[in-house]
């Protein structure tokens, strides 16, 4: 995951220069010389910033990016203590330093990579993120509560009482200042820091049970994901637990996790609907909760609805004549019903070889039909590749923390992010070669996206389009799996029928078309109007396909403030979850505490979904 830049070195030591520099650019900032502080980025760099300066998560790019920025933040933020945390290093003539500075309200950690450029040090990318208010840290460490309350006390209330009565109180008789609707990984994350942060708050999920999101999809559902890349917020895994977690395994652990980490949560509750009443400042949000409606008065409403909103099922003629079983992927129960009969998914993406898999392993005769090219990578060599050098125990024994692969990860702006993952498909397509070739030869339509960069682009600009490999690719190479490919004409009574006339006889179909955008949910929910002014959510606008442009820089209305108010989004793969519920924290301590946070470069709407 690094880009080779051919840079000449310069003197003194790495962490001499990069201090250095700091000290520079913490000069020129203090005497408000925005110019002098610009002019210390190369003509090609970027600034992302992760709420420390913009209250937002935002990227400007080059000198005249960087000065807009400082110009809209630098009076209210006004950092100082600006220096390394550990040596900085050097390699390829680009020094790489993680660093340490304060706000006027927060402290922050990052990562500058240094370039040379006339004779110059000057900054390549420099990232900058707020880990905690100040006056307002997490009961962590030295701060961790006393837990028992020494000597004697009339009116003491033990732990469980106190739990008892918060839970017997929320809702009713006190209101939550943040509702979260959703309660899978993304839902549970934020609730755990919001917890922690002293801010109260509700995650409401419509399953009986936390983890039932993971528990209710089909049984050879497996993260694709390896471990170290998976960790939520304070808990890490033990490190005995599988590298590839099964589904149900991953279900017990949210619901542990809830527990553990005393996340307010509401199970087999629904939300109905929620209006925003602008003269009170909060959203009334009915629920439904085992029969029982209640109305929530929250300030702040969060989707924690995942990255996608409502299963995509394409309208198909025939589908209520079909006599066997048809249902889209989110609904489909596992092979079991099907063995010794025949299936078909439409679809070539992560679900449908997991479906197709599990599906031949237990004697049925499988079909799948694909659509349009689809991006393959074989596990191993996306773990070795792609992830070993952040995520893996190689990665841990030269000290890599899960944090710093946060914050490594995080520091490559999306603008510059496949010229760093290039490469590395690269050597993943070199080594992994026969298994192109017999996947060619079957007549599979592959593809290494747009420009070559893959997976993680194809996920951060459209999150579809792909398949890690764990095996199910090899039955469409060897043929055990049948291909099909074109599209979906009508279904008859025992067949599915493709435009070019070809029949597929078929018990069961199922389709694996992937998800509509997650505003869809907030349609649903508030109004189609309210969902049209948040816009479009995940993407980056790089102009490939199915991420149109313009440009936006970032991941469209996740995580940050949108231009609907109180209204946020938050979802992802459990690394996302992670890293991102913290700064969605921040915001709502922020809020809550009635800090001021000016929000600078707020993206507008160019997408309503």
């Amino acid at each position: 995951m690094t880009e080779t830049l051919e840079r000449p070195t310069s003197e003194g030591t790495a962490d001499d220069r990069a201090n250095a520099w700091l000290s520079g650019f913490e000069d020129a900032l203090t005497s408000g010389d925005v110019e002098r502080a610009s002019h210390m980025f190369a003509a090609e760099s970027y600034w992302r910033d992760l709420i420390a300066f913009t209250w937002n998560i935002a990227t400007v790019e080059h000198p005249a990016g960087v000065a807009d920025l400082l110009n809209g933040t630098l009076e209210n933020t006004r950092p100082t203590g600006w220096a390394t945390t550990e040596p900085a290093t050097e390699a390829d003539g680009v020094v790489t330093a993680w660093i340490g500075f304060e706000t006027s309200v927060g402290r922050g950690w990052g990562l500058l990579r240094l370039v040379q450029e006339d004779g110059e040090d000057k900054a390549f990318t420099l990232l900058t993120s707020m880990y905690e208010l100040k006056g307002h840290e997490e009961p962590r460490g030295t701060h961790r509560p006393m837990g028992a309350e020494h000597g004697a006390n009339k009116q003491r209330k033990t732990w469980a009482e106190q739990r008892q009565e918060e839970a017997e109180t929320l809702g009713t008789t006190t209101q939550p200042y943040v509702l979260v609707i959703g309660g899978g990984q993304g839902g549970i994350a934020l609730g755990s820091r919001l917890r922690q942060l002293g801010v109260p708050s509700l995650v409401i999920d419509k399953h009986p049970k936390p983890g039932d999101q993971w528990r209710s999809r089909y049984k050879s559902l497996c993260l694709h994901d390896p471990v170290w890349y998976d960790h939520l917020p304070y808990l890490k895994f033990p490190d005995n637990w599988p590298v590839f977690a099964p589904k149900d395994k991953i279900g017990d652990w949210l619901e542990s996790y809830v527990t553990i980490m005393e996340v307010p949560y509401w199970s087999s509750t629904k939300a109905l609907s929620a209006q925003w009443n602008e003269a009170k400042g909060e959203w009334t949000v009915e629920v439904e909760r085992e029969g029982q409606t209640y109305q929530l008065t929250p300030k702040h409403v969060v989707f924690a609805t995942g990255m996608s909103g409502r299963p995509r099922m394409p309208e198909v003629e025939g589908v209520d004549v079909f006599a066997g079983d048809v249902h889209h992927s989110s609904a489909h129960p596992g092979p079991d019903a099907y063995r010794g009969k025949k299936a078909v998914v439409i679809g070539s993406n992560n679900s449908s070889f997991d479906i197709c898999g599990a599906l031949w392993e237990n004697d049925v005769d499988v079909t799948m039909v694909q659509r349009s090219s689809t991006h393959i990578v074989k596990s191993d060599s996306l773990m070795d590749i792609g992830l070993g050098d952040l995520y893996s125990e190689r990665a841990l024994e030269a000290g890599m923390t899960t944090e710093k692969a946060d914050m490594t990860f995080a520091s490559l702006p999306y603008r510059i992010l496949h010229r760093f993952q290039i490469p590395a498909y690269e050597q993943m397509a070199e080594r992994d070669k026969d298994f192109y070739s017999r996947l060619e030869a079957a007549g599979f339509d592959h593809d290494w996206g747009d420009d070559g960069s893959g997976l993680f682009m194809k996920y951060l600009r459209r999150g579809s389009g792909y398949y890690i490999d764990v095996g199910a690719a090899e039955l469409v190479a060897n043929g055990d799996v049948k291909l099909a490919k074109g599209q979906i004409s009508h279904l008859t009574e025992d067949a599915v029928v493709l435009t070019d006339g070809t029949e597929l006889p078929a018990d069961l179909v199922v389709f694996a078309t992937g998800y509509n955008s997650m505003n869809g949910w907030v349609a649903e929910i508030v109004d189609q109007e309210t969902a049209d002014r948040l816009g479009k959510c995940w993407g980056l606008g790089s102009d490939t396909t199915k991420d149109p442009g313009p440009w936006e820089g970032e991941q469209r209305n996740m995580w940050k403030p949108t231009q609907v108010e109180n209204l946020w989004m938050h979802g992802g793969n459990l690394h996302q979850s992670r890293h991102y519920s913290l700064y969605l924290a921040l915001q709502l301590k922020a809020r809550f505490e009635g800090i001021d946070t000016p929000v600078w470069g707020k993206q507008e709407v160019h997408h309503t979904s």
